[in-house]
């Protein structure tokens, strides 16, 4: 793929995530799409991938700005720097309790891309600013 196509590609995944347009993200995915959760583990396939964009409709309401997209020469990996602007909407396994806090929190992706699809993404934010945001600390 192009440098140009890449971005597109990167582009149109993150307005599909500010649309809340989850089957336009799950299209941009190949079918064993490798996910890497800020902080956890890899998640493979894009039924897990759909599995986690529930979890996190459910839990969250969250929009991307300031968003910079940047692709390799040869277009096969990508990079996204954003900043994220939610409010923490139900309770999510493992972290604390959930009552309609907001939050800003800057964030970052790393893309694999194969055949014109996503083949990975590994997700980054500052998990200790969010807890502190959301009162955990």
């Amino acid at each position: 793929m192009s440098v140009s196509a890449t971005r597109a590609l990167v582009e149109n995944y993150y307005a599909a995530f500010n649309r809340g347009d989850w089957e336009a993200m799950l299209g941009a995915l190949t079918d064993d799409v490798a996910h890497d959760l800020n902080q956890g583990d890899r998640e493979t396939g894009r039924d897990t991938f759909r599995a986690f964009l529930a979890r996190m409709n459910r839990c969250y309401a969250e929009q991307l700005r300031d968003i910079v997209v940047f692709a390799s020469e040869d277009g096969t990996r990508g990079a996204a720097e954003y900043v994220v602007h939610g409010r923490y909407k139900a309770t999510d396994e493992g972290l604390p309790p959930a009552s309609g806090q907001t939050y800003v929190l800057p964030g970052g992706a790393f893309f694999d891309i194969r055949e014109g699809r996503i083949a990975r993404v590994t997700n980054y934010y500052n998990l200790q600013d969010w807890l502190r945001q959301v009162g955990a600390q």
